[in-house]
């Protein structure tokens, strides 16, 4: 060592001039020189780097006069320390990404729950266990080992005995990982073929929207690191996006079942045959994506073959879940008013009372029939409000249309009306339809109504049909001349007398032979 300045001196405390370089340097510096003297490295191929002292120094040989190098020392630890960090920070939010991207792209809550506890387990600890709220004593648990299948059950399982678990449960702030004590665990917190004894453990809740989602138990075997406050950190930003994303799933259960529960109640019911009389029903929403709308049906069967079974055929006016609220309204109101359903007249009378005094702007046309079948022929009683009239179609091929006439309900104070009685022989069908079959807007240009003449001519085709075939064909040619196009909501409902054979009852519905054997 030929000369030593006055930095040089205090990084390498007690080195002087004449000192030999092995004896003062660290040898990784030492070797360094040596090469160069040798000859087996250029001062030009770049710095070097070593720790002197706990901190990381890049050393760039320079020539000097006479062979000598002189070798400058730059302290780079600040900066590897930052490139550190900075790298550590976009991995962590690469994963918190990744986490939000995987967790919310499912609204199931035990694939969600898999899912937040596959990844804690893969990206923040050897084992991680979700905890969801308890069904009542019990608890929903997920144990997910790092490279192992997820499973999950459900325990009864007491939290205080796990360090800060029942506060996380309830959503308070997380207790610090160093003040849990993992010799403290209970063996339920720990899965089977577990990787060995518990070295660090961290509990953090799942905060939900409003109500605690859970919480996550995180388990580092005694084999590896501790979790540092970083990591704590980091578990808890994850914690914070695994608990958004499972509210979020729980929130929209809850809210499906209800939709489902509720709309089960405004679905038009399946007709099968009642008391040796035919019943088939179809129908379209306007939209496909919908399964209700403002067009509906409903029967309600006869106490007995003797008694006349009452079926109800309308159309609200809109369409989509508004309609159908007010759809289902009128059907209960209907329900209710069963016991005045041989007056007609009187029936729409109250409905129509019902509807102006409710909030709803709406109206609706509605057709009603009570049907009973008396020797051998269906006997009808038919009433209009402002709906299109039935159509009959006659074993002859004849297409009669039943000249009901009567005011829409809803929207005026008085609601006249016209009931009309026929009879249907053996083999002939009434048919109750919508506006939106015969509205149905296609055909070859795309721009012509389906139309009550070419419903006529459909219908005259269905001579001698079961009521259920005459509601398929109609609404298979009118979804046929429709396409692609958009439509109204399209509702069809066959009322038939069964062609003359022996009837039977079986399971309190009167069948036809003829059909049975059909089938």
């Amino acid at each position: 060592m030929i000369q030593v300045n006055e930095a040089a001196r205090s990084l390498l405390p007690g080195a002087s001039s004449g000192d030999r370089l092995h004896d003062v340097v660290p040898a990784w510096l030492s070797d360094a020189h040596r090469h160069i003297a040798h000859g087996l490295r250029s001062t030009s191929a770049g710095p070097l780097a070593g720790v002197i002292d706990e901190r990381v120094f890049e050393a760039h040989p320079s020539p000097s006069t006479g062979g000598d190098v002189v070798w400058w020392l730059v302290d780079d630890t600040d900066r590897r320390l930052a490139e550190k960090a900075l790298h550590s920070a976009q991995e962590r939010s690469n994963v918190l990404a990744e986490v939000s991207s995987r967790l919310l792209s499912t609204l199931n809550v035990p694939r969600c729950t898999e899912v937040a506890a596959s990844m804690a387990a893969e990206h923040l600890a050897d084992t991680a266990v979700l905890v969801a709220p308890p069904h009542g004593r019990r608890y929903p648990l997920t144990y997910a080992r790092r490279g192992m299948p997820v499973t999950q059950v459900t325990r009864a399982i007491d939290p205080g005995g796990v360090p800060g678990l029942a506060e996380a449960l309830q959503g308070l702030p997380p207790v610090p990982a160093r003040w849990i004590n993992p010799d403290d665990l209970p063996d339920w917190l720990l899965p089977e073929a577990s990787a060995g004894p518990v070295g660090s453990v961290i509990v953090a809740p799942l905060p939900g929207h409003g109500v605690p989602a859970g919480a996550l138990v995180l388990l580092r075997s005694s084999t590896e690191r501790s979790f540092s406050e970083g990591e704590e950190v980091f578990a808890r930003l994850f914690a914070a996006r695994a608990g958004s994303a499972l509210s979020a799933a729980r929130l929209y259960t809850e809210q499906a079942a209800i939709t489902t529960t509720l709309m089960r109640e405004l679905l038009p019911p399946v007709l099968r045959g009642v008391h040796g009389v035919e019943y088939a029903a179809g129908y379209r929403p306007a939209l496909d994506h919908e399964r209700i709308g403002g067009d509906f049906y409903d029967l309600h069967p006869g106490a007995d073959p003797a008694q006349e079974t009452f079926v109800v055929l309308g159309d609200v006016a809109g369409k989509g879940l508004d309609a159908a609220v007010l759809t289902g309204k009128i059907r209960n109101t209907l329900h209710a008013l069963l016991p005045l359903a041989a007056d007609h007249q009187r029936i729409l009378e109250l409905l129509n009372g019902a509807l102006l005094s409710s909030h709803h702007t709406r109206f609706a046309t509605l057709v009603l029939a009570s049907v009973r079948r008396r020797a051998g022929r269906v006997h009808l009683r038919l009433t209009g409000a402002g709906h299109l009239p039935p159509l009959i179609v006659r074993r002859s091929g004849d297409i009669e249309t039943v000249p009901v006439q009567g005011t829409l309900v809803g929207a005026l104070p008085a609601v006249p009306a016209r009931t009309v009685e026929t009879t249907l022989a053996p083999g002939e069908t009434c048919l109750l339809y919508t506006d939106g079959i015969t509205e149905a807007r296609g055909g070859p240009l795309g721009d012509e109504f389906f139309g009550e003449a070419r419903l006529g001519r459909v219908l005259a085709e269905c001579v001698g049909m079961p009521a259920e075939a005459v509601v398929e064909r109609v609404q298979m040619l009118a979804a046929q001349w429709l396409g692609p196009g958009c439509h109204d909501d399209m509702a069809a409902l066959a009322i038939g007398a069964p062609k003359a054979g022996r009837l039977s009852i079986v399971d309190g519905h009167v069948r036809h032979a003829q059909s049975r054997r059909r089938r």
